[in-house]
């Protein structure tokens, strides 16, 4: 989730997956992939950087998460019957 700011100055969370476009009219608006539109303070050139960080850090983090995760074997085998 990235945290953008109404024009009244309150802050929400917005995920970023959800966002069709960001337009400067001159105000930043955000569209929604269902339509929804939301004006917002952040320029489109801030909310671009807000959008690779939070992208960046869940790739981050999959890469820490792989690091931790056995390896599987490379190929497969046969199970025999004492194996069962």
């Amino acid at each position: 989730m990235i945290m953008v700011t109404r024009r009244n100055g309150t802050k929400f969370a917005l995920n970023p997956d959800l966002l069709e476009r960001a337009e400067a009219t001159p105000d930043t608006v955000l569209t929604l992939t269902d339509g929804t539109k939301y004006v917002v303070e952040e320029s489109v050139e801030e909310l671009i950087d807000e959008v690779r960080q939070f992208r960046a850090s869940v790739v981050a983090a999959v890469d820490h998460l792989s690091d931790e995760v056995p390896a599987r074997p490379t190929h497969l085998r046969p199970v025999t019957d004492g194996e069962r």
